[in-house]
């Protein structure tokens, strides 16, 4: 669906769908039926009865006789079809919920006019078409809430099918994989030795399920494989938006633009080159030595490879038109990726790791994109304490989430609300390294001298009043208190 397809493919597809013995839930033929809301009903009832159906497609003809499957050939043109002043497709697509994709192909076949409406399956919610589910029964077109158990059935496909498994492209030769893919990286990546012959190669991706084989005896790109090794993203129409943005700004609003760049690369091949990217165009500021000037990032690399990895992982994909943003201002670097997070965050830092894309993550892990499971935001937290920057932001916000990095700012300037934060996560870094926070230890943090051993405890009180930090024994005399996040105290 997502691929341009060429009229040998259509020509082909034809044939063999002319060849089905009947109609069947994924597939349709009309004449000359050009009702815009059958239409979207239709579409409605094919893409739900092909995710029960297994199919990765549905399909509507219209120019073929339904009980010969002669070719008769259509009045019907989508292109030139309106409702009141709007486009045919524009209609279609803002009555559909969620927005799938679908696309009219326009055929000449011995000299009559076919038209066949690509539509892909649904995923994850049951499409609707002005606010009402359809399904196919048999060659039928039915409301889905008349028909309990299919409803049931459908719902459990979405729960057994992750976005990985899903089909990006398919009914593909091997010549065509190897040109969407960007093959060499994956063996590359993996440390493998590239292999000799063409079967080997396929053999390989297919193990790692970044392709599979079709009923057909073709082959299928899964949208892993696409996400990951696309040679560009933009072959993959689904999956064009998710390729990551990198976006400069001058000074510390979004007013001035200096420059503005998008991902084409999967993100296996393009991640080094982002993260570098990233690193190269990010504020510096001059560090003044014994002898020398020198020029040092704002930000850590490492913890701004973690947060680019974080979000690309963790993403939620099957929001459309959206895709992971990195913004870099003068004095902070943000960076968003669709979806709200699994874990609350204030439990960034010490929850068991969950994941929407478990292969997804599972192979970023074995390339060394990221590295122990949940370990990624203690690294972001513990590389802004070693170089002493303002404690990290994360937030969710509608449906994204937020993370955002500061540049370097003395204590005395920061606010209340920077420092409780500091506390919050100094605290929470601190248990996740099965330790507890101290006075001593949030000394060192912001780079309090011991003789000011006063300046520390007043943040502890502010972090303690905002009920963000607690004791861990608080019988325990003040020169040995020791202090827990909130959520530790309520469990101990």
């Amino acid at each position: 669906m997502t691929l341009q397809r060429p009229r040998d493919f259509l020509l082909s597809l034809l044939h063999e769908l002319r060849q089905l013995p009947q109609e069947t839930e994924w597939l349709e033929f009309k004449r000359n039926n050009n009702k815009p809301a059958e239409i979207g009903e239709y579409i409605s009832a094919l893409s739900n009865s092909a995710a029960l159906e297994g199919k990765v497609t549905a399909w509507l003809i219209w120019g073929i006789d339904d009980d010969t499957r002669d070719i008769v050939g259509t009045s019907f043109d989508p292109a030139q079809t309106k409702v009141g002043q709007e486009e045919l497709e524009n209609w279609l697509l803002r009555l559909l919920q969620p927005k799938i994709e679908f696309r009219f192909h326009e055929l000449d076949v011995d000299l009559q006019t076919v038209v066949i409406l690509e539509a892909v399956a649904a995923s994850r919610h049951p499409v609707q078409f002005q606010g009402v589910e359809y399904l196919r029964v048999g060659s039928y077109k039915k409301k889905l809430k008349d028909f309990p158990d299919k409803e049931r059935a459908l719902w459990r496909t979405f729960d057994l099918t992750p976005f990985e498994r899903e089909i990006a492209a398919e009914s593909l030769d091997a010549e065509r994989i190897l040109k969407l893919l960007d093959y060499p990286s994956f063996f590359e990546l993996l440390d493998l030795p590239l292999p000799e012959s063409r079967a080997g190669i396929l053999e390989a991706l297919q193990s790692d399920s970044m392709i599979s084989r079709n009923d057909a005896g073709k082959w299928d790109i899964t949208n892993l494989g696409a996400v990951l090794f696309a040679r560009q993203l933009s072959d993959f129409r689904h999956l064009e938006r998710k390729a990551v943005r990198v976006i400069q700004y001058r000074g510390s609003s979004r007013v001035e633009t200096i420059r503005e760049q998008s991902g084409i690369k999967g993100y296996a091949t393009g991640f080094e080159g982002l993260v570098k990217h990233i690193s190269d165009i990010q504020p510096h500021n001059e560090v003044v030595g014994q002898a020398l000037r020198k020029e040092v990032p704002m930000f850590p690399e490492l913890a701004i490879r973690e947060l680019v990895a974080n979000a690309l992982i963790h993403q939620n994909f099957h929001i459309r038109g959206t895709g992971p943003v990195i913004e870099l201002f003068e004095n902070r670097l943000e960076v968003t990726n669709p979806g709200l997070p699994l874990v609350q965050v204030e439990r960034f830092l010490n929850s068991p790791p969950k994941s929407r894309n478990e292969a997804l993550a599972s192979f970023m892990r074995r390339i060394g994109v990221c590295e122990e499971r949940g370990s990624g935001v203690d690294k972001v937290v513990s590389q802004t304490e070693f170089y002493q920057l303002p404690a990290p932001l994360f937030e969710s916000t509608e449906e994204h989430t937020l993370a955002v990095l500061f540049a370097h700012k003395p204590l005395n300037d920061m606010d209340k609300v920077e420092r409780v934060r500091a506390c919050f996560l100094h605290a929470c870094l601190r248990y996740a390294q099965r330790d507890f926070m101290t006075n001593s230890s949030l000394r060192e943090r912001f780079g309090i001298e011991d003789r000011n051993s006063a300046k520390a405890s007043r943040l502890i009180s502010e972090a303690v009043e905002e009920g963000l930090i607690a004791p861990h024994d608080a019988d325990a005399g003040k020169k040995y208190m020791k202090y827990v996040p909130y959520w530790a105290a309520a469990t101990s």
